[in-house]
């Protein structure tokens, strides 16, 4: 729990609690973009991946076809692969690890994404009725498979944002033309909170008709009165502020009630002016 003191007040309201009739039936009031993980747990053991059983299956042709460029890739030369996919070139267990993935055991997605952020989120140790709300309220922007929830069954995989593969192209652009419907079925006509980053962002802009739904979270460290981005308390603090809007349960339609709620939970938020791309909320932190 958070212990700064906020400078910036914000006026009480009544939150909702549950999601408004025709939403579809994965959208809650609250969807929480997350970047993926570069770090990941390989499963030991698992059954084969199914592209037609995760989630969000209208983007299943966009999965099929990075999916199959990466995979490409890999089953050549291992040296080439390391140099396009920008791993070492000592590394070729992660060229490896991407040549097998048609056949590669899964796991669900909270168990394979590790890493500062997802340790500090920590969905496995949630309790039971956090880890529920996480199944509608949380998902990961993927370069390999676009938008993830956490019970979807993935393997582990290597493949950076900002990677262009042979015959594909650059990954960022697959998804900008996919990924757009997917995540506005997801939101349904809840609050779309976007933790990603910059890499991630990249893969889809939210309409200027959503804007007054959409709050972009930024995490500043404050030392000595100055304020920078540090990716250590970055990813960290994101982390815990899902971990904690997940754990209290209550839902925000809106930026400023997203902004009361987390200045109730204890953290200090600073509210930007709307603008046509959302409202940026700063969380301030001193310490992790």
């Amino acid at each position: 729990m958070p212990t700064l003191t906020t400078r910036l007040l914000v006026m009480p309201v009544t939150l909702a609690s549950a999601a408004r009739p025709g939403d579809p039936p994965y959208a809650g009031a609250v969807l929480m973009l997350l970047p993926p993980s570069e770090g990941k747990t390989a499963p030991r053991r698992g059954r084969p991946l199914d592209l037609a059983g995760l989630s969000s299956p209208s983007l299943t042709p966009a999965r099929e076809r990075v999916l199959a460029a990466l995979v490409e890739l890999c089953s050549g030369d291992p040296s080439t692969a390391a140099e396009v996919l920008d791993v070492p070139r000592t590394r070729t267990d992660l060229v490896a690890l991407n040549a097998a993935l048609a056949d590669a055991p899964t796991a669900r997605a909270d168990a394979v994404y590790s890493g500062v952020l997802y340790d500090a989120l920590g969905l496995a140790t949630l309790p039971t009725a956090a880890r529920r709300r996480a199944a509608s309220r949380v998902a990961v922007v993927s370069s390999l498979f676009g938008l993830v929830r956490p019970g979807d069954r993935i393997p582990a995989y290597r493949l950076s944002g900002d990677a262009t593969l042979p015959g594909l192209g650059p990954v960022a652009a697959t998804w900008r033309d996919a990924l757009g419907p997917a995540v506005l079925d997801a939101v349904g006509s809840g609050l779309l909170v976007d933790l990603r980053s910059g890499t991630y962002a990249a893969f889809w802009r939210p309409p200027s008709d959503l804007a007054r739904r959409v709050a972009t979270v930024r995490v500043l460290q404050e030392r000595d009165g100055r304020r920078s981005v540090v990716s250590h308390f970055n990813k960290a603090t994101k982390g815990r502020l899902v971990r904690a809007l997940l754990d209290d349960g209550r839902d925000a339609r809106t930026p400023a009630r997203l902004a009361a709620l987390l200045t109730e939970l204890g953290w200090h938020v600073e509210v930007g002016e709307p603008t046509a791309k959302g409202t940026q909320l700063d969380v301030v932190v001193t310490e992790v």
